[in-house]
């Protein structure tokens, strides 16, 4: 036993000494790109030190890049980051249910006042203006005389002062339910006056703004015409841009009331507008709300306890608050723990092989799912956040959907983040590098793809907006042709296009058969093509192994059995046993030039057992 390691001691000597020489004439000569043969060939051929090193190295970076499974079986350690995530699933999807709960009751309730609204402050609403159709069954709400304004102006007055009459419970705006400040708007240009007869006029685009409280002016024989004549205010119709009635009333919502939910109080700010900056004959009408929801007073005649549901919502947003930050703090440790390790990396390879690491080889460090949750943390955290300043009525409508977006796009993450456990298996992980493998590729048959849409995109917002209501604007036109690359209302939009002009009728049939023949037969055809190609080449990958990178390389190389196990016997990664090592090994590489067969000396076969 003792002759076959001392043989094999002076067999490595020599084929290190003549290695050496190789290796130092072949790193002159090497560059990047044929650094992975290199690493491959010249395995532990430096001195038994290095041996060494490199096993030491290798056996860090394979344990860094095991997944949860595989370091439980490697060294028992508990897979704490996975079961973080877990626990935020858990807490933050509950958080948003609850959350989707009460914007659904928020939204639906202020879009049913504001049906109400409409009905009892416009003149000649209409049920069928209620109900979103395409394409409408109906035309523009608006007015067309002069008469017109005054009496809706009349009509939205005579309601407001007499909201006892209404379904809803409703009140005014103040304190003392009293009736609050009811002010008319008028915006309109400096001067703008036409004659028509003689095909001139007079005109100053200076825009200016005049408003008038007509709250006092109210009794039984109340006529807007003559509150504006009292008040010397004249409106010129041919100049007036936009007119505004604004006013304000208050209600209480009780189907927001729960086993452990309060009503809920808001205050609407009502604004009738009448747009008249087309100059077209026509002023379009319309009712916009403004809800906000209130502090309730007088709770004490609400029997459940309140204070119960709000310190119970307030709970689950601290605890995903700290959920999130927990998860935010190991995240950001992995990222800068990777980014150490690969500055050592790229040392040890220039140190040892005398090559820098590859860019795919510094890639493998930066973890985009640790990137993703960082952001999906901060959405939460932000998103959490708010929500509690709304459930403390701190803030109103426009933050209910500032608070949605961060917390639906936050979950939306979260759920993502599934996938990176998922990818763990093989057989869900297909898809994962399918679509990595196909990023490239498809983002290069975007780009084309885009530049040609979007030639098509103006062109029929240009020619075909005056004619067809799906191509008006250059976001429905652009709607329009992606609804007909799924192949989605097709016929209805080759149907509305106008017959008044027969060129144009013609150029449309062209216009629509060419996109819709282009992209479906064949943009499309060759976009799925694509994706296809990504999956058969992972499938391939599957069977015959999938290509490395010279970091890849270096750490799929096999270990020395003599010494894994060795290093396990003797080492037991203490501080003891690697100084043992390194103090063995040097000493007999000094002396293996002069050392004889005999195999008296059981240190030396020891240390000869280590190195190898």
């Amino acid at each position: 036993m003792a002759e076959n390691i001392n043989s094999a001691d002076n067999a490595w000597n020599q084929e290190e000494t003549v290695d050496e020489d190789e290796s130092q004439s072949t790193s002159n000569t090497m560059d990047a790109s044929s650094s992975e043969p290199f690493i491959r060939n010249n395995y532990c051929q430096h001195s038994n030190a290095n041996c060494y090193d490199e096993d030491k190295m290798r056996r860090k970076l394979k344990f860094f890049f095991m997944n949860p499974v595989e370091k439980w079986q490697a060294k028992r350690r508990f897979p704490y980051k996975f079961i973080v995530q877990i626990i935020k699933i858990v807490l933050v999807t509950t958080q948003l249910c609850l959350f989707a709960h009460n914007n659904y009751i928020h939204v639906n309730y202020t879009w049913d006042n504001r049906i109400a609204f409409s009905h009892l402050f416009l003149r000649g609403w209409d049920s069928v203006q209620e109900v979103p159709a395409y394409p409408p069954a109906s035309g523009p709400f608006a007015i067309y005389k002069q008469d017109d304004f005054y009496e809706t102006v009349n009509f939205a007055l005579d309601g407001y002062y007499n909201l006892n009459n209404s379904i809803g419970s409703y009140s005014y705006d103040s304190e003392d339910n009293s009736r609050g400040p009811v002010i008319l708007c008028l915006q309109h240009y400096k001067k703008g006056i036409i004659f028509g007869f003689n095909e001139s006029y007079i005109f100053d685009n200076e825009i200016e703004e005049l408003c008038v409280n007509i709250t006092h002016k109210y009794n039984d024989k109340f006529s807007i015409g003559k509150v504006l004549m009292d008040e010397n205010v004249k409106i010129n119709f041919s100049s007036l841009i936009k007119a505004e009635l604004k006013f304000a009333i208050k209600t209480v919502n009780l189907k927001a009331a729960g086993p452990i939910t309060p009503p809920d109080c808001y205050t609407f700010k009502i604004k009738i507008i009448f747009d008249n900056k087309d100059f077209d004959g026509q002023m379009l009408l319309s009712l916009d709300t403004e809800p906000r929801r209130l502090l309730c007073k007088g709770l004490t005649h609400y029997y459940p306890n309140s204070q119960l549901e709000s310190a119970l919502r307030t709970l689950l947003n601290l605890f995903v608050i700290l959920i999130c930050t927990f998860s935010l703090i190991l995240c950001s440790r992995a990222i800068y723990r990777a980014q150490l390790l690969k500055y050592e990396t790229m040392g040890f390879f220039k140190r040892t092989f005398n090559v820098p690491l590859s860019l795919q080889g510094r890639l493998e460090f930066l973890n985009l799912w640790y990137i993703m949750i960082i952001i999906n943390d901060l959405l939460i955290i932000i998103g959490s956040g708010i929500k509690e300043q709304i459930e403390r009525k701190h803030f109103g409508n426009d933050h209910w959907n500032i608070c949605s977006i961060f917390l639906g796009t936050g979950n939306l993450l979260v759920w993502f983040g599934v996938l990176r456990y998922l990818g763990f298996f093989k057989t869900y992980n297909v898809v994962i590098l399918t679509l990595k493998k196909a990023a490239p590729e498809v983002a290069r048959f975007l780009l084309c793809a885009i530049l040609i849409y979007a030639g098509f995109t103006f062109c029929g917002w240009l020619i075909l907006g005056p004619y067809h209501m799906k191509f008006q604007t250059l976001a429905s036109t652009s709607e329009c042709l992606f609804a007909l690359i799924n192949g989605d209302d097709m016929f209805a939009t080759f149907s509305m296009t106008s017959v008044k002009s027969p060129m144009l009728w013609w150029f449309s049939r062209i216009y629509l058969y060419t996109f819709t023949s282009l992209y479906i037969y064949v943009v499309l055809s060759l976009f799925i093509s694509v994706i296809m190609d990504a999956y058969e080449t992972i499938k391939l990958y599957y069977r015959d192994g999938f290509p490395k990178n010279d970091l890849q390389t270096f750490i799929a190389m096999q270990d020395n059995d003599i010494l894994i196990n060795t290093y396990n016997e003797y080492s037991e990664n203490s501080e003891l046993g690697e100084f043992f090592e390194r103090f063995c090994c040097q000493r007999k590489r000094n002396d293996s030039m002069t050392a004889n067969n005999s195999s008296a000396n059981k240190p030396e076969q020891i240390c000869g057992a280590i190195c190898i």
